[in-house]
């Protein structure tokens, strides 16, 4: 990649990832609370819906921009394009790699902004102050494992079924798509991503809200998804898939739609 090109898709990245997570805030408050161990009313309800967001306002930039400019960097080194039968496989390793590098800013964002979300009453100073006394640096990246078997799983199911769904528009309308027909492809892949890793995220949420010491706390995702199918039952492993297919739909319109266009304004 061209150096403009580099900066163009961190640029863009960050921007979109910003709009998307400061935008869609509340559904993600209300998706952490169902899947809270306590439970949603005990867990804030609809009570301080913006709790946690400024972890989400620090993290959302340098996040997104991390896993566009892997994205886009490890693309250009594989083949890809509508020609290339090696396409899926190309956007498969490259979103899988962006991920892992994102969730190493990610992940202290989000386990400070869940804590945060179930805890309205704690302030996001006070949360991070209390986990680096009580857990370390560790204790920010608890849950790091479970968020990129999270995230690597979403990314292979809506990074080639969004550049497959434009790659189709484009196609029967003779001309590469705008940037709001992008958007409406991420819009159908990011919901349905959402809906298929739902267990992932649910054992994410409660690995990362678990007690010190406690079982969850180990971050071990099949003891995590083991311990919800008996107490809760499939229900229990899809907590919260609503929200998360309407938040992550919402989401991957306004997040992939946006870096389309800001990248496109920036070369």
């Amino acid at each position: 990649m061209e150096p403009r090109e580099s900066w163009a898709a961190l640029a863009a990245g960050g921007v979109a990832g910003v709009c998307v997570d400061l935008i869609l805030f509340p559904l993600d408050t209300v998706k952490t609370r169902l899947q809270s161990p306590q439970g949603f009313r005990k867990a804030g309800g609809f009570r301080g819906i913006y709790a946690g967001v400024p972890s989400t306002a620090i993290g959302s930039f340098p996040n997104a921009a991390a896993f566009f400019i892997t994205y886009e960097n490890v693309k250009s080194v594989l083949p890809h394009g509508s020609s290339s039968y090696l396409s899926p496989a190309t956007h498969m390793v490259a979103a899988s790699l962006g991920e892992v590098v994102a969730c190493l800013i990610r992940v202290p964002s989000e386990v400070v902004k869940q804590r945060a979300q179930v805890s309205p009453s704690s302030s996001t100073l006070r949360i991070l102050s209390q986990t680096l006394y009580h857990e370390g640096v560790q204790g920010l990246y608890r849950g790091y494992k479970s968020t990129v078997l999270r995230e690597i799983p979403f990314s292979l199911v809506q990074f080639p079924l969004w550049e497959s769904l434009k790659d189709l528009w484009s196609w029967k309308q003779g001309h590469v798509v705008d940037s709001w027909q992008s958007a409406v492809c991420g819009a159908f892949a990011g919901g349905f991503a959402a809906v298929v890793t739902t267990p992932l995220d649910v054992a994410k949420t409660r690995i990362m809200l678990a007690k010190a010491g406690s079982r969850n706390a180990t971050g071990n995702v099949l003891t995590a998804l083991g311990g919800i199918w008996r107490t809760q039952g499939l229900s229990g492993l899809f907590a919260g898939v609503v929200p998360r297919m309407a938040a992550i739909s919402l989401g991957g319109f306004i997040f992939l739609g946006t870096y389309e266009k800001t990248h496109q304004l920036l070369l």
